[in-house]
């Protein structure tokens, strides 16, 4: 109590000392608002005659018991989803739904439709109507079709339902059909982080950064607050997509912010169905051929004579090694058509691309073929996978280049090759495609955050 009356006595000694200071700030303050005042009120209309009224209303919140109650009183039905898995029984899976329903899970245990739900691997897609009490409504099941011989790929769909008190099962086959994505995100530390922020798949991600490599170095650029923006395709069963194959598709257009400078592609197919990236000015994001057939990788062996290990001399090497693990996928760097798929003694599983007459690839060591003789590939397209077969003493791909049978740098090649361009009569057909490639862009911008949205 002393001190506090000490303080105040402080105060009021200082208040006496600088009287006069204090006088003068006073009316300084007073005068700018004076002329604030007089600035602002010339603006405004006389409030004068203008009527005036003053409501207060008192507002009482219901208790959060009558809330619920009132709730309770709407038969409230929630659709939720759900992955089988290999370990599935009808219980496990209907608890993860949230159905609590004796004679529906009966049913599912007797019915020889819904038992095709619990056998072989998991990852069916699953989804539920329920009642607020857990009671199934409606159970829908997605999963893949048997091989059939039509050439639109197909899924199966298996419908449970209620009808005059009995439970009923049906399936039948549907089209899978590709569906378009939009969607953004910001860079925090790397752009996997941000595009699993987001929930882009991880093949749309590679696919980005392929798609910009020749502007952005996404492993020393990138910088906290780059943007980007996509427009991408996915396989959909009903609107959903798929699990049991590869359901991404290809980024349909893009847009990267990095620091502050917008790069943008756009996929175009031309008349004789080729298609590349460009930007919306036209000009190529990518060239004739690809500078590496493996994302993500070293060259750990170049064109040059080096040691062979296997014949304990110095041997010309005529191609590139790529050191990656087992499974890697490998790429073809550009278009073509397989001439030759299967196994040759040093070089183990191989595969050869034909690229036009004078131009072909080699890959060899591969764990896998995934591509037979005839077939005709597209740029980027999978053709196998890394390994270790032949003569190698590690997993790697051999990768070599031939033009008129002469082998070639690979590295060099892939930095002198010709860049992909529009002809003047598309040029028309392109401008119209950029500015609605440009349109959604600007749609999915505005779900910066990680958001999503299915047109």
């Amino acid at each position: 109590m002393q001190s506090h009356q000490h303080h105040l006595q402080s105060v009021r000694s200082w208040g006496k000392r600088h009287s006069r200071s204090l006088s003068a700030g006073f009316v300084v303050l007073l005068a700018g608002f004076a002329a604030a005042a007089f600035g602002v009120d010339p603006l405004l209309p006389d409030a004068a005659p203008v009527p005036q009224r003053l409501v207060i209303d008192r507002i009482e919140p219901q208790g959060v018991r009558s809330q619920l109650d009132a709730l309770a009183e709407h038969d409230l039905e929630l659709w939720r989803s759900e992955l089988t898995r290999g370990s599935d029984s009808v219980p496990s899976l209907l608890r993860r739904l949230g159905v609590a329903d004796a004679q529906a899970a009966e049913f599912l245990r007797r019915d020889s439709l819904t038992r095709q739900l619990f056998d072989g691997q998991g990852g069916k897609m699953v989804q539920a109507r329920a009642t607020s009490d857990g009671a199934l409504v409606e159970l829908v099941a997605r999963y893949a079709a048997p091989h059939d011989s039509q050439n639109q790929p197909r899924f199966t769909r298996l419908s449970v339902l209620r009808k005059d008190g009995q439970w009923r099962s049906r399936i039948e086959l549907a089209p899978i059909a590709p569906q378009v994505r939009l969607a953004s995100g910001k860079v925090h530390s790397s752009l996997f982080a941000a595009t699993d922020a987001a929930g882009i798949p991880d093949a749309v991600a590679s696919q980005l950064s392929e798609i910009f490599a020749t502007e952005l170095d996404f492993h020393r650029e990138l910088k906290k607050g780059d943007a980007f923006n996509v427009v991408y395709e996915v396989l959909a069963a009903d609107g959903e997509a798929i699990t049991w194959l590869p359901a991404t598709g290809r980024v349909l257009s893009a847009e990267f912010v990095s620091n502050g400078k917008s790069h943008h592609a756009v996929w175009y197919t031309d008349g004789n169905g080729r298609g590349a990236y460009f930007g919306l000015d036209g000009k190529t994001k990518r060239r004739s051929f690809l500078a590496s057939p493996v994302e993500f990788s070293r060259v750990t062996s170049g064109f040059a004579v080096r040691f062979d290990p296997f014949r304990r001399g110095l041997r010309e090497h005529r191609g590139v090694d790529y050191a990656a693990p087992t499974g890697t996928p490998v790429r073809t760097v550009g278009s073509g058509v397989v001439e030759f798929a299967g196994r040759q003694s040093g070089y183990g599983n191989v595969v050869i691309v034909r690229h036009t007459k004078e131009r072909s690839t080699l890959y060899a060591h591969l764990s896998r073929i995934e591509v037979q003789e005839g077939q005709q590939l597209s740029q980027g397209q999978s053709l196998g996978a890394v390994g270790a077969t032949g003569w190698a003493t590690g997993p790697h791909l051999h990768f070599e280049f031939l033009i008129n049978g002469q082998h070639v740098d690979p590295l060099q090649i892939a930095g002198e090759s010709e860049p992909v361009v529009i002809e003047q009569h598309a040029r028309a057909r392109f401008s119209d495609l950029s500015r609605n490639a440009k349109a959604q862009l600007d749609l999915a911008e505005t779900l910066l955050g990680g958001r999503q949205l299915a047109e």
